[in-house]
């Protein structure tokens, strides 16, 4: 009888939520999580490879793989963009500055 990972589905759960965190926690909870499931499908793997006769999971470790990579992906794009809108705009102030001028603009435009 053939054995499960210990950590696939724990992996799957964190990537799975890292790449829902990713768009709720501007990026860091998404980091935080993908970075935890890559490591623990990365143990699995390792265990996988010395023995695959005696596993039958690991379909899982690959799918947490690849979900934590696609939400570290987007985790790190997110961050990104959020640095390069602070870098450009200046600061918070700048954005409000920008969208109120934006929002004038199309009440101008309506009337």
């Amino acid at each position: 009888m053939n054995q499960k990972l210990p950590n696939a589905t724990l992996a799957l759960v964190l990537a799975i939520i890292s790449y829902v965190a990713c768009c709720l926690s501007y990026g860091i909870g998404g980091i935080v999580l993908s970075i935890i499931a890559l490591v623990l499908a990365n143990k699995d793997r390792k265990t996988y490879l010395l023995q695959p006769e005696n596993y039958d999971n690991y379909s899982q470790v690959k799918t947490a793989r690849i979900l934590a990579i696609i939400g570290l992906i987007l985790s790190g794009l997110l961050i990104l963009s959020a640095v390069g809108a602070l870098i450009f705009y200046g600061s918070l102030d700048g954005i409000e500055n920008w969208a109120e001028e934006i929002q004038r603009q199309q009440i101008e435009s309506a009337q």
